[in-house]
Order: C-alpha cells, then sequence, then structure tokens
C-alpha cells in the first residue's frame, strides 16, 4: 500500500450536534450520545457485556470438560476407554480451565477501561472520543511517514519500507485494516464500529512499534541487554520498602495506643 494514498485516505469526521432543550438527565445522556461524548464509554461497556458473554460460556464449557473426564475415566474403570483417551480429555479439561482463566481475566481488564472510559466523558467543549482516536491513528501515520519521505531516515532503517520484513508488511496489514475500521466508522457511530476502529488504532500502533525496533536492529543498534534480575531486585527492593514501612506504622500505631492508655483517669 502506497502510505502517501493512505494518509490521503484519512479524514476527520465531524460530531453529530444535538438539537433542541431537553431536560431532566435523560435528556442530558440523549444529547450526549448524539454529540458523540458517551462514544468510547458506550463502547467500553459494550466490550465488557461481551466479555462477560464469553466468561460464562468458557466456565460452562470448563464443567463440560470436568464430566467428560469423569466419564471417560469411569469407562477406563470398565475397560471400555483407553488410558490415551482419558489423558487426552484431561488435557482438553487444562486447556479449558486457561481458557476460563484468561475470559475471567479479560472481564477484569474491561471493567478497568469501563471505569476509565466513565471517568473521560468529555465535557461539551471538548474533543470528541472519536476525534481523539483519529488524531493518535494520523499521528501513528505521520510517525510512519516520516520514514517514507526522509531520505536520511530511508538509508539508516531500510528495513522500515521494505514490504519484503514480516514486520514491515505486518504493518501494511494494520494499516489498510485500520483504515478500513475508520472508513466504518463514519456517520451515526455506533459503539460496535468505535470499538473495533479503537481496536484497529491499537493494533496499528503496535505494528508499528514491532516495525521500527526490528528495523533499528538490523541496522546495528541492539537492543539493551536483558535486565531481568534487575526487574527482579528492584521489585524485591520495593516490596521490602513496602513491609518496613508497614511495620513501622504499626508499631507507630502501637505506641500511640499505649501513651493513650497511660495518660492519666486512662484505665
Amino acid at each position: 500500500m502506497d502510505p502517501l494514498l493512505l494518509a490521503v485516505e484519512l479524514w476527520w469526521i465531524a460530531p453529530v450536534a444535538a438539537g433542541g432543550v431537553a431536560a431532566g438527565a435523560v435528556g442530558l445522556r440523549r444529547r450526549s450520545t448524539k454529540s458523540g461524548r458517551r462514544l468510547e464509554y458506550d463502547a467500553a461497556r459494550h466490550d465488557l457485556k461481551a466479555a462477560q458473554q464469553t466468561a460464562v460460556e468458557r466456565r460452562m464449557a470448563v464443567k463440560l470438560a470436568r464430566a467428560d473426564v469423569a466419564r471417560i475415566s469411569a469407562e477406563r474403570s470398565a475397560r471400555r476407554a483407553t488410558p490415551e483417551q482419558v489423558a487426552g480429555a484431561k488435557r482438553m479439561l487444562r486447556a479449558k480451565e486457561n481458557d476460563a482463566k484468561a475470559a475471567a481475566a479479560d472481564v477484569r481488564a474491561k471493567q478497568v477501561r469501563l471505569n476509565a472510559a466513565r471517568a473521560a466523558i468529555p465535557a461539551a467543549s471538548a474533543p470528541r472520543p472519536l476525534e481523539r482516536l483519529q488524531a493518535q491513528h494520523e499521528a501513528i501515520v505521520v510517525r510512519w511517514m516520516n520514514y517514507e519521505t526522509d531520505a536520511g531516515l530511508q538509508i539508516a532503517y531500510p528495513a522500515m519500507t521494505d514490504v519484503k520484513q514480516p514486520a514491515t508488511a505486518a504493518y501494511l496489514r494494520a494499516a489498510a485494516h485500520a483504515v478500513e475500521m475508520r472508513r466504518a466508522a463514519t456517520g451515526r457511530v455506533s459503539a460496535e464500529d468505535f470499538a473495533a476502529y479503537r481496536d484497529a488504532v491499537a493494533d496499528l500502533e503496535r505494528a508499528f512499534e514491532a516495525a521500527e525496533h526490528s528495523a533499528r536492529v538490523q541496522a546495528g543498534e541492539t537492543p539493551q541487554p536483558s535486565s531481568a534480575w534487575q526487574d527482579a531486585a528492584q521489585d524485591m527492593i520495593s516490596r521490602s520498602a513496602d513491609a518496613i514501612d508497614r511495620a513501622a506504622g504499626a508499631a507507630a500505631s502501637a505506641l500511640a495506643a499505649w501513651n493513650e492508655r497511660k495518660r492519666p483517669g486512662k484505665q
């Protein structure tokens, strides 16, 4: 895909203004919905509902897998099933349990996003969520265009514009998908369309970062050595400091309580 053509295809979508005067909370909500102020919140609420439904389905799948293990184990006792079948059923159960754990974690993440979106509902004069998302999209494209139009960057990082490179090809696919989702998020944008566009922009940003990292590594800019042990040590130090703070706080509280009891008139 020609990046210049990609940049030309980007446009701003003006929010739909609410007309008339409405009274009460219902009227305020309708106006904010029509104007796009609640779009990010509505999309986050839609995501949470879908994640909760997936979690329910995966918990049910775990129950069915457990029932299969029990059934096949009983058949094995009756010599109507093989050890391989029992082992296979247990592997399936473990896979379903992992899926259920992942779904539960996704529900928690979606709840955090919903809370953040609720707190971030913009004021009437602030940019709408769709406008902010489009700006984020365009900022990523500008970063990519720098590698296309700057001769110095082209010489320093040739892999960044080489479509034969897997990371670069992945970025271009993500860019095409983001443009497609942006085109779908026009007119009266639904929560589902906004969520699809939001996820496409997030995927695009990750793909750009991966392509940029790969290009810089190939140019000889090796990444920093792993500092996992340093992170672990820092985490241990932080936990130790927290423990010391808690112990000091508990000691101070105990001392204050003792002094309070020693005051005249106190038993």
